[in-house]
């Protein structure tokens, strides 16, 4: 006899936009192919990529509001997130998104999305950080931009499901091989 799960977790996760999913993947593969080759080769650079992707992200929200966890799945909730991450050239479009972002349950959407969009908005808008998500270069290494109350860093850290901020700097060195 097989014991019953109180929890959702093992249970097959239940998308209501498939469509739009496989299409944000799509989308998401394109943009991290182009940002993969520009490291190594600045030539790479393709603004019109975030431009199509930001324009098709505009229809996506207006057709079925933010793509939650429940609307796009996990991994679509999170290609969604990072499309509009990368939407710098259109601030407003980042702010609309982060308002909507808000007004959702933090489990629909990600406390750590949450975090870097908050963050990416406010250093676009020329702010400190919140939560010391964005990095620039400084002498061969990633630090992160300015940020705001740094003293306690950490504790916000926290509360967003995010590393210490040690961790973050390691992580983002590690993963551009600085």
């Amino acid at each position: 006899m097989f014991k019953r799960h109180s929890s959702q977790e093992n249970l097959p996760e239940t998308i209501l936009y498939p469509q739009i999913t496989s299409e944000l993947e799509e989308m998401v593969r394109v943009d991290q192919e182009m940002r993969t080759k520009n490291i190594k080769d600045a030539e790479f650079w393709d603004e019109e990529i975030d431009r199509k992707n930001t324009e098709r992200m505009k229809e996506i929200i207006s057709e079925i509001g933010w793509p939650t966890r429940t609307k796009v799945g996990e991994k679509g909730m999170k290609d969604a997130w990072l499309l509009v991450q990368h939407a710098d050239h259109d601030l407003e479009f980042q702010r609309q998104c982060l308002e909507l972002m808000q007004a959702e349950n933090s489990d629909e959407v990600g406390k750590k999305n949450l975090a870097y969009l908050v963050d990416r908005v406010r250093v676009n808008e020329g702010r400190l950080q919140l939560y010391g998500s964005q990095f620039g270069e400084k002498d061969g290494v990633f630090v992160p931009k300015p940020i705001e109350d740094e003293e306690h860093i950490n504790e916000r850290r926290k509360e967003m499901d995010m590393g210490t901020m040690a961790e973050g700097i390691a992580e983002m060195n590690e993963k551009y091989n600085v």
